[in-house]
This record gives structure tokens, sequence and C-alpha cells, in this order.
């Protein structure tokens, strides 16, 4: 069903003085006319004499000839050259890098803007999987919770090979993983081993031991399994079937990895290995997540944030600061 002219009109008279103008109407309606949206609207509209994008008297409305905020050219070559050295980082994470490397703080809109100005922002070659936000009772410190989780990887001529993760549940932080032939109850239990390793559990009695969190496969539901983590004195919190916020951070990392790792065929078990190591070592160490404060798992994990998030801060003010001066000697020349 078409719209009455003065229906049209409402709208875009509603969106004309969003946008800072306003319209007349040239002539009325007749009543016994039918109107509809076929109606040329453009021809019964115009603007009103003094308003909109010009100022009083016709005149163009004055616009500032220096933004005291800009970027200077020198630091913007260096943002391009930054994401042409390091194509896989999106603006958000070139902006925290140029920060975290050079000292001096751009935000991610101005990163957005300069490289599309470049022609160098491009769709992504992927879709990425959006995790829940978090728990109804997120943890608040590293090693109280883990999740873990297996995943399949192919290698040529070998067949299928599951890879078992175990990642911190606060800090995202990868503490072991295995590329396994199986997916029985041991290799949950070596995996588990080498987590316990890592964070320095394996032969220190601590009061609270991380809970295990994990899916419902045979693995995990094993009485193997549940044997082990008890004389481990771990306890084993298993989700919700068809609930994808329970390990929404670990099936998370298995899609980046894959996103990134897949992109070569691989012909040995070995091969496959070397590329899991590589990019477990830059996600813990170099990936910047925006759920952490654009920090790393490795910061987070090791209590390091704070201080790294407050050097931030004090860049951010010295670079403003440096901005505005320079804004008001141009001035001032």
């Amino acid at each position: 069903m078409g719209r009455t002219l003065h229906e049209v009109l409402r709208i875009r008279e509603a969106r004309d003085h969003r946008a800072g103008r306003a319209i007349d109407l040239v002539g009325r309606p007749n009543p016994g006319i039918d109107w509809d949206s076929k109606i040329d609207v453009l021809r019964l509209v115009r603007p009103i004499s003094g308003r909109g994008d010009r100022g009083s008297g016709g005149r163009q409305a004055p616009r500032p000839q220096r933004v005291w905020n800009k970027i200077p050219d020198e630091i913007g070559a260096a943002i391009v050259n930054l994401a042409l050295d390091e194509p896989d980082l999106s603006p958000r994470e070139l902006a925290v890098n140029f920060t975290d490397t050079k000292a001096s703080f751009v935000s991610e809109a101005s990163v957005y803007r300069l490289l599309k100005d470049h022609g160098l922002i491009a769709s992504p070659a992927f879709i990425l999987m959006k995790a829940a936000d978090r728990f109804a009772n997120p943890t608040t410190a590293p090693n109280q919770l883990w999740q873990t989780d297996f995943t399949y990887l192919k290698v040529i001529g070998w067949g299928w090979f599951y890879l078992s993760t175990v990642l911190d549940d606060f800090s995202r932080y990868i503490l072991a993983w295995k590329l396994c032939t199986t997916m029985s109850a041991a290799d949950v239990s070596d995996t588990l081993q080498l987590a316990l390793k890592a964070a320095g559990l394996d032969q220190v009695n601590v009061l609270h031991r991380p809970r295990l969190l994990s899916d419902n496969g045979p693995s995990y539901v094993s009485s193997e399994l549940g044997d082990w983590l008890k004389d481990k004195g771990i306890r084993h919190v298993r989700g919700r079937p068809y609930h994808p916020m329970t390990q929404g951070k670990i099936e998370r990392y298995h899609r980046s990895m894959k996103n990134r790792i897949l992109l070569e065929n691989y012909y040995l078990p070995g091969q496959l290995e070397l590329s899991i190591g590589e990019f477990v070592e830059y996600y813990n160490n170099r990936r910047y997540h925006e759920s952490l404060d654009n920090l790393t798992p490795v910061d987070v994990y090791f209590g390091r944030g704070p201080a790294i998030l407050k050097w931030r801060e004090s860049i951010k003010r010295k670079t403003i600061e440096q901005r505005r001066r320079l804004h008001q000697q141009a001035i001032a020349a």
C-alpha cells in the first residue's frame, strides 16, 4: 500500500531536520485527488531561504582551517607503513600496537579513517564467530576456571588429527595443547597435566584448584577422567548441550586458529604441530583482545595489565598535549 503525500512529506521533513535542513511546502494537494507514493515529491519541496547548509544571507558557513588534534603527517605515514607490514591486524590492533611500540597515542577511529583514505580497508576474508560476553558469575582471576575442548584438523595422506586445548577463562591464555590421534580420556588428562605444569600447580598444593569446564563428549564424561580429576582435586563442570555461551571462548579460539593455520596444506603431522605452536605463541603474546582492554592474554595471566593500561594512559595524555602545543605554535606563526 502506497503512502499518502502527507506521510511522505513528514518522513522527508524528519530526515532533513536531522541533517540540519528544513523544507517548505510549495503547494498543497487537492483534497479530491488520490495522492500516492508515485508522485515526484522532490518537485513539491524546496529549501527555506537562509536555512540549511548555508548561513544567514546565503553565505557558506565557516569551517575551521586547522584541527588541533590532527595526526602529523609523519605519524600518519608510520601508521600506513605498519599496516602494510602487518596486514592481518585490524585498525583496533594497529592503534594499540602503534601506541605500545612507538609511544605515541592514536585512536582506532583515526587509524580506520587513515587506512580508508589509502584504500587499505577491505572486507574480512572470513566471518568471525562472536562468543557470548560473559557468564552470569564471571571469573575474577587466573586459574579459577579452565576451558577445554577438542577440534579437528586434517593432514593430507595421514587423515584426521584431534587438537586438545586448555584455555584459562579469565585471561584467555592458552595453558597447554596436544595434537592427538584419538579423543580419549587419556588424551584429555595428558593435556591437563601439561596445563598444571605450565601453571606451576603440578607440585604445589593450593587451597583452590582450577575448575574444569568441558562439553559432554565421551572422553569428558568417562569414569577414567573423573577418577583422574578427583585425584588431582579438580572439580569438573560440564556445559549444557546446545548452549553456545558455555564454551564460547575456547570455541572462538579454535575458530581463529583454524582461520589462520588452515590457509596452508599439511603433509606431515610435524608441519601441523609447528604451525599450531607458532599461532599459540602469537595468540598468547601478541594478539590484543578487545574484551581484555586491548591487552594480550600473557599480560593478563601474569598480572601485568594494570601497569600497561596506566602507561598507555600517560602516553595518551602526552600525545594530546603535544598536538595541542603544535597547533598553538602553528596559529601563532
